[in-house]
């Protein structure tokens, strides 16, 4: 439950309280302290909370340049899949992922922006799955964990909200056709403009108070 809640959470936003209160959290489990300090030890060693003595519990918010980091990471991984896509997906796993990429325009993804938030997570996330290959799926699956509240709050911005629903067209395109070369290039450098954006607009997470980070 923690879990969830932590990765659906937007930690990124300017003012948004990364402190945990532990006798609340408890208290809203219907738990004792035990298994909760527990189930934070085990969130700690995921990277996804510090828990500081005498400070208190902290959401882990990572550092501009290590999103960045993780972005590239991504991007080398999604690209892979993408490759891998044109060999091995069918036609009904790549006309799955065109009804995702179909159900919003430019104009509704604007008016129901949470909606294609999660449409775009479940967009990239198909394309790891349509690369069948294990490994592959489940290291990005670790690492989109740390990834979501990234994607869920770049994507309130209009302009990457445009560019995102016209990537994803010409990667679908590119996997159905299939040309492997370009797929991979377009997913890649669909990525890595994230990155980009991240360095340009997100210099404020580096002011942020220490006990926030490792």
């Amino acid at each position: 439950i923690l879990h969830e809640a932590i990765i659906d959470a937007d930690i990124y936003g300017k003012t948004f309280e990364p402190r945990l209160d532990e006798r609340q959290l408890a208290e809203q489990l219907g738990i004792s302290r035990t298994p909760l300090r527990e189930a934070l030890t085990r969130l700690e060693h995921e990277g996804l909370v510090n828990v500081l003595a005498r400070k208190g519990i902290f959401l882990r918010r990572k550092s501009c340049k290590e999103i960045v980091e993780l972005i590239t990471v991504w991007a080398a991984l999604e690209s892979m899949a993408a490759r891998l896509a044109c060999e091995k997906a069918t036609n009904e796993e790549v006309d799955n992922l065109r009804q995702i990429a179909a159900a919003y325009t430019v104009d509704s993804a604007q008016c129901f922006l949470s909606e294609y938030s999660e449409a775009n997570i479940d967009f990239h996330k198909m394309i790891i799955s349509l690369s069948h290959c294990e490994a592959l799926i489940q290291t990005a699956e670790r690492l989109f964990t740390h990834l979501r509240p990234v994607r869920k709050r770049a994507m309130r911005d209009k302009s990457r909200t445009d560019r995102s629903i016209k990537d994803h067209e010409a990667i679908i395109n590119a996997i159905a056709a299939p040309n492997a070369d370009l797929a991979g290039d377009l997913v890649r450098e669909h990525t890595m403009r994230l990155g980009d954006y991240i360095s340009r607009t997100w210099k404020y997470l580096d002011k942020l108070d220490g006990t926030q980070s490792e």
